[in-house]
């Protein structure tokens, strides 16, 4: 199983608290007033709350260690797959071991799942060369804080007696393996979590608790000799056998959490991506027919935005256009870069003017990644302001 994906919930290419835009701190409760009348709560009251705040998946897991997944997890540490996340490996990466690290009383970890997708077309169906793409679970506002709510709307409902602590993405736990073993979906060959039902769109949460609940079993893995993920890839960060993501060579740790250059062999295959990634989820079987999200804070603001309107952003610009958006984490020298490779790879003509004001941009970093663009455009396969005469793969959103 992979340790490093942004965009199921996405992602173990988990967020750096220190870095996000807005700092979202994992609470801890301790409730006196008990919504049971001091009974036990059953795994279905829990689940039927859980709906109620808003969650299409919950189901219920052990807390306690998962010694397979943890070695998996250091393991894949050790051969430096985890590249700068320096978040990912440093003590932290221990405490992801145990639940009880996290909270000393915890009996069960409450696992939800949010949907997020929606009718809009899939990265892998558009061509236009002259947007970027964004990834679907960053179109609209913040994950982070919607679901969140949602958490403490549920400790709200399951009320007292019981100690909590509700971890949204930022916590040092294998949020993933938990959410299997609490029977929401099985871990995919793209390292997404994957539900039978309603595919990988889904944003995770979890309640640390020390209610003792009775606890769901994991469900099989059904991806089969399905390798779509993994042929799909464009930078090849799936390895043959799957169920692993090599952070070094995947499109959202470059265009996200990458703070400095990207290696000039990569820049080609990040195509038109300007923040995350969606191929390994938009050519996967299961989410063929994916529900939609009736979550208004999903709602896309961002959705293949046009490139030239973005090189031109202001910092205060950019900081205003994303301020809710979790496309503020890779800042705004970032985002320009990726821009800028993202102009270099469409080969059209029409960015030579945007590229060569961003040359000019004080961050070198910046500036060098634009100078590589207008190098592409220089190239025979340059084309004029018209997408539709580039080659294909010089077309592609993916």
């Amino acid at each position: 199983m992979a340790y490093f994906h942004h965009s199921t919930a996405i992602s173990t290419l988990e967020w750096n608290l220190a870095n996000l835009p807005v700092r979202i701190e994992n609470a801890r409760f301790t409730l006196s007033h008990p919504f049971w009348d001091y009974g036990s709560v059953t795994a279905a009251q829990v689940k039927a709350l859980a709906r109620e705040s808003g969650f299409e998946l919950a189901g219920i897991a052990r807390a306690e260690p998962l010694e397979q997944d943890s070695q998996r997890y250091r393991d894949w540490v050790e051969r430096g797959m985890a590249g700068a996340m320096g978040y990912l490996t440093d003590h932290r990466a221990e405490v992801r071991a145990d639940p009880r690290l996290l909270l000393a009383t915890a009996r069960s970890i409450i696992c939800v799942g949010k949907l997020y997708n929606g009718p809009q077309p899939r990265s892998t169906d558009v061509n236009d060369a002259a947007l970027g793409w964004v990834s679907r679970y960053a179109w609209g506002q913040d994950y982070h804080q919607v679901v969140r709510r949602g958490l403490e709307l549920l400790v709200e409902k399951l009320g007292g007696g019981h100690e909590c602590k509700v971890c949204v993405d930022t916590a040092p736990l294998l949020e993933r393996s938990y959410a299997r073993e609490a029977g929401l979906g099985w871990i995919g060959k793209n390292t997404c979590l994957i539900n039978q039902e309603i595919g990988s769109w889904v944003f995770l949460g979890e309640i640390v608790t020390s209610l003792e609940i009775e606890p769901d079993t994991a469900p099989p893995d059904r991806c089969g000799t399905c390798t779509r993920c993994i042929d799909a890839c464009p930078t090849q960060a799936i390895p043959a056998g799957g169920y692993e993501i090599d952070a070094r060579r995947c499109i959202p740790y470059f265009t996200i959490e990458l703070h400095g250059s990207v290696p000039e062999d990569m820049r080609a295959g990040i195509g038109q991506h300007i923040f995350g990634c969606d191929i390994c989820q938009d050519v996967c079987p299961w989410n063929r027919k994916a529900p939609w999200t009736a979550e208004q804070a999903f709602e896309p603001q961002h959705f293949a935005p046009a490139l030239d309107d973005l090189a031109s952003l202001s910092e205060a610009e950019f900081r205003e256009m994303f301020r809710t958006s979790p496309i503020q984490r890779a800042k705004y020298a970032g985002f320009l870069r990726n821009v800028a490779i993202a102009m270099g790879n469409s080969k059209l003509e029409k960015f030579r003017e945007p590229l060569d004001q961003l040359t000019q941009f004080p961050n070198e970093m910046v500036a060098e990644h634009a100078r590589w663009a207008l190098a592409e455009l220089d190239k025979p396969t340059a084309c004029l302001d018209k997408p539709e005469v580039c080659p294909t793969e010089n077309n592609q959103l993916s």
